[in-house]
């Protein structure tokens, strides 16, 4: 997959002059309802021999309308994971538009001639709510009209589980409430974040549960606080894990909320580490406990918890 990236305006002789199906949004989790408008588009681009590429944004539009601070925004998937989805689900030509002033201010007719038109679209596809502009104008329905019979248009209708929408919201909502298994049913996938390994208060290993602390992007969604059966990838390979994020409140009130998580039967040294964590499971909220004594008899207990978690997975997948 080649990535493009480019602000408006943009130069015509980096765009590939060859004809594309070309899929439009945000992704923002590249989740099930995602999948199916990107896997429409795949299955047009190998009827017509074309490439597939997909058009997506730097950042969230509602950061330049204003809705919401830049840190603020807190995003299923940063723009590496995004990449690498889109490469999973066979995209070709992967644009990433910056999202700035100048190109929020294109009308609809102009953002179609020069995002999709002049992209070499034969094919535009998006989910039937895609809108490029104000939504009483610059709709899916609309879309025929500023395209002058120049591409097709093909719009993709809302992919629901359990009655309700497959939706970032949706997703966003269930990681609130720690319901991984949902987010992972709705996602497709289990979800995670990449973070670096750095140096914490090194408390963990006076309780005999050494743990890697995460420092992840300001901009990376998290689950509700507590500890969690987890899985933690340090180079190439994944390793059962209990995470836990929280402020340990048992020891101080008012401290920073921190990513930790111990990792089972496990010595390395591994700070520096650039790491991905998945959140697999819940296992309790958190709690303040009554001093270190309790603590690590919880800790004990949550150790065991995370081992028979995964050892009922393992005989799910046999």
């Amino acid at each position: 997959m080649k990535v493009i990236e480019f602000r408006h305006p943009y130069s015509k002789n980096i765009i590939p002059d060859e004809d594309v199906v070309l899929v439009l949004g945000f992704f923002d989790g590249v989740h099930k309802g995602h999948q199916k408008v990107i896997e429409t588009g795949r299955k047009i681009a190998d009827k017509k021999g074309l490439k597939l590429a997909v058009m997506t944004f730097n950042q969230h539009p509602s950061i330049v309308f204003q809705k919401v601070k830049p840190e603020e925004m807190k995003y299923l998937t940063n723009p590496e994971q995004k990449k690498l989805l889109m490469a999973g689900l066979g995209v070709d030509y992967l644009y990433i538009v910056e999202f700035t002033s100048l190109f929020a201010s294109l009308s609809p007719q102009d953002f179609v001639d020069q995002y999709i038109v002049d992209l070499h679209a034969k094919y535009a596809v998006a989910g039937f709510d895609y809108t490029y502009g104000p939504e009483n104008i610059a709709d899916m329905d609309h879309l025929p009209q500023y395209a002058q019979g120049r591409f097709e248009v093909v719009s993709v209708p809302k992919k629901t589980q359990d009655h309700s929408k497959v939706s970032s919201t949706r997703i966003r909502e269930s990681l609130d409430q720690g319901n991984m298994e949902l987010a992972a049913s709705l996602l497709g996938y289990i979800y995670e974040i990449d973070g670096t390994v750095v140096h914490g208060d090194a408390r963990g290993r006076t309780l005999g549960f050494p743990t890697a602390n995460i420092k992840t992007e300001i901009t990376s969604r998290l689950p509700k606080e507590g500890v969690y059966a987890s899985e933690i990838k340090i180079g190439k390979k994944w390793y059962p894990a209990m995470g836990s994020i929280g402020h340990n409140d048992t020891f101080e009130k008012g401290r920073q909320l921190t990513i930790e998580v111990y990792i089972l039967d496990f010595t390395q040294d591994i700070y520096g580490e650039q790491v991905s964590v998945r959140w697999n499971h819940l296992l309790r909220d958190q709690v303040a406990f009554n001093g270190a004594e309790e603590l690590i008899q919880q800790l004990k207990c949550d150790e065991e918890d995370t081992r028979r978690y995964f050892a009922a997975m393992k005989k799910i997948n046999e």
